[in-house]
């Protein structure tokens, strides 16, 4: 008789274990463990009512793909995707009414910091830390006032993604901060003032609308020596503001900075020398180039000595599969 109650308790004991389990392992997945989107949205008609939020609630090293769809509205964050994070896609409903934008500058004091400022690296309205993110029809905004650098767009992470997107600022508008990062930016309007685009990433821009707001620098690239690309400008456009009339495509912020503009319609407001060595002896280790590029600031004739034009046959080997190493995370903008 004790062996059958025995065995009788044992069995409703595992019964009972069994009935829990399914439960318990979709608690543990968590409610927004899935492919399914977040919808973040100012005026809480969404889950969310900040895009940071909806970041803090995803997995850590999905493997899967998960949209933040973010409703028209002004976002005034300051946004981090941790490096925890990938496959994740921030997505507007209209590029230029869904807006995320700060006003953080270099120069503003930190009283009771280490650092008596915030510097250039803190100021940043977005940070991308981790890899295989996409930002699609959004704007990404710094809008501080022109008090020295002031980064919208910093990028560490590996295989980013942006496509028709805004990137909005002045002095240092998009920062690519990791060398050996693979960058693609497709159908985007970039604007800024001085080196508005800088750093030591390989970062393609395909179709992109460049803004040049006074005479100053487009690039600043930190290439290392060691990476064989840098920025790669291809069928892109470049124009510039009232007032500005004398513009350089670039100069090297490090000694081998890589800068390629190919296929690009250049303004007359473009210097005939093109390019600015930014201390003489980087005329020795800058690889500055360009290929069939087309516009009243396109000629040749007067070009900085020290830069060239592409043959035929390098050119052709200038391909986002032979950029990026064969990695396909930039088709997926297609």
């Amino acid at each position: 008789m004790r062996r059958q109650t025995a065995a009788w308790a044992l069995g409703a004991l595992m019964a009972a274990i069994a009935s829990i389990l399914p439960t318990a392992t979709v608690q543990a997945a968590g409610k927004y463990d899935n492919p399914d989107t977040i919808v973040v949205a100012r005026d809480g008609t969404g889950e969310f009512r900040t895009i940071q939020e909806a970041i803090e609630v995803c997995r850590a090293f999905m493997d899967y793909h998960k949209v933040i769809y973010v409703k028209r509205g002004t976002y005034k964050e300051k946004i981090i995707v941790p490096q925890w994070l990938q496959n994740i896609e921030i997505c507007g409903e209209d590029r230029d009414a869904t807006v995320i934008t700060y006003d953080d500058h270099a120069n503003i004091p930190t009283p009771g910091m280490a650092y008596p400022t915030l510097g250039t690296f803190r100021s940043y309205t977005v940070k991308v830390e981790a890899n295989d993110i996409t930002f699609k029809n959004i704007t990404i905004e710094n809008n501080a006032p022109r008090m020295g650098q002031a980064v919208a767009l910093h990028t560490e992470g590996d295989r980013l993604l942006f496509v028709n997107c805004r990137l909005l600022g002045n002095q240092d508008t998009v920062y690519t901060g990791m060398p050996a990062t693979r960058l693609f930016f497709r159908d985007c309007y970039i604007e800024g003032t001085t080196d508005f685009i800088f750093g030591p990433s390989t970062a393609w821009f395909e179709h992109c609308d460049i803004f040049c707001k006074i005479n100053s620098y487009i690039t600043a690239a930190s290439t290392p020596k060691e990476q064989k690309y840098g920025y790669i400008f291809n069928n892109c456009t470049v124009s510039c503001g009232t007032g500005c009339d004398k513009m350089f495509l670039g100069r090297p912020w490090r000694d081998y900075g890589y800068t390629l503009f190919m296929h690009c319609r250049l303004p007359a407001q473009i210097r005939p020398e093109g390019w600015h060595h930014w201390q003489k002896e980087r005329e020795q280790t800058a690889r500055y180039y360009e290929y069939e590029n087309s516009g009243d600031g396109a000629a040749t004739g007067q070009r900085a000595p020290w830069s060239r034009q592409l043959t035929k046959k390098e050119a052709k080997e200038v391909t986002p599969d032979n950029v990026f190493q064969g990695s396909t995370f930039w088709k997926t903008g297609y």
